[in-house]
């Protein structure tokens, strides 16, 4: 016969659980971008913004949004585009989001697209909660298996959440590890809107 557990004891159990889940987003320790040798966790970095001056092609990007449609990057030509690498159970991702939708609807009229990469959440089901949570009005590419994510050479594949600003020509002119916020992000974004 098992022995009886306390409520207590439960309760201590369950926010040791809960503790570990956030760790795993919150970051391993090893810094911004690394993954720690062989470790698979997920790396938070620490929301400083890096201006890409030597700037390099973006991936064709391309898959299927939360809400089941198609949506590539080259739907956006000519367009500045914030991208936007999350999942609903990190906390900083949460943090960031209503700020990411006040910026996409104060700029969406002036050319400014905005879209997410949902990785490895545990089900689309719980994506699209997330989005409507948050009241998300642009759309996200469903990336469960991270495929869409890897195409992004600038983004370590397990630093979530993570934003990158393209140019009008489709090339990554910023980039930011970790959680961003609407004053960090609003002066980087009209600063590549501002390009010719």
């Amino acid at each position: 016969m098992s022995p009886r557990v306390s409520p207590r004891v439960m309760r201590a159990l369950g926010a040791v659980a809960v503790a570990g889940l956030l760790a795993g987003c919150a970051g391993t320790g090893t810094g911004a971008g690394g993954t720690g040798g062989g470790d698979s966790r997920y790396v938070a970095g620490d929301g400083s913004a890096k201006v890409v001056t030597d700037r390099q092609a973006g991936p064709q990007a391309s898959g299927v949004s939360l809400d089941g449609n198609p949506v590539a990057l080259s739907d956006f030509k000519g367009k500045v585009v914030v991208v936007n690498f999350w999942a609903s159970w990190c906390a900083p991702c949460r943090a960031e989001a209503p700020s990411l939708e006040q910026l996409y609807e104060e700029n969406k009229a002036n050319g400014v697209e905005f879209l997410g990469i949902n990785i490895k959440d545990y089900s689309k089901q719980t994506a699209q909660a997330f989005d409507r949570t948050f009241k998300i009005g642009y759309p996200s590419l469903w990336d469960q298996d991270s495929q869409i994510t890897l195409g992004f050479k600038v983004v370590p594949p397990s630093a979530i959440p993570s934003t990158l600003i393209l140019d009008r020509q489709g090339r990554v002119a910023v980039r930011i590890l970790g959680g961003t916020t609407y004053s960090a992000l609003k002066p980087l974004l009209q600063q590549v809107s501002a390009e010719k």
